[in-house]
């Protein structure tokens, strides 16, 4: 099993700050309800900020692939996915062996 991990941050035009602070609180706990989600983090970086884009750091780890596919397909069905239609995304998606896996892959080789 590989652990999915999502880094990054995403620019939200000044025209869409308000919907998008609105809907955040939301999103955050309806994420945190998923299945298989380990970490999940949304938080504005100020100052980061410019005149018309607004940054905010996001940061995600999910149990595995399904469970992270499943996340991001509420996503893009929910008000968050509506509110975001214009955010501009800068993410990286990684997958590692979860320690779990580590450990017993470890041993097959000893």
């Amino acid at each position: 099993m590989q652990k999915i991990r999502l880094s990054g941050h995403i620019k939200v035009p000044s025209e869409d700050l308000k919907g998008v602070l609105e809907a955040l609180p939301k999103h955050i706990a309806l994420t945190h309800k998923e299945e298989g989600c380990l970490i999940f983090s949304v938080k504005r970086n100020i100052k980061k900020d410019t005149t018309h884009q607004h940054h905010f750091d996001v940061y995600e780890e999910f149990i595995d692939q399904v469970s992270f596919d499943k996340h991001q397909a509420r996503v893009r069905a929910s008000k968050w996915g509506e509110v975001t239609k214009n955010v501009k995304r800068f993410y990286t998606v990684t997958k590692s062996k979860s320690a779990l896996d580590a450990l017993h892959s470890d041993i097959r080789q000893h």
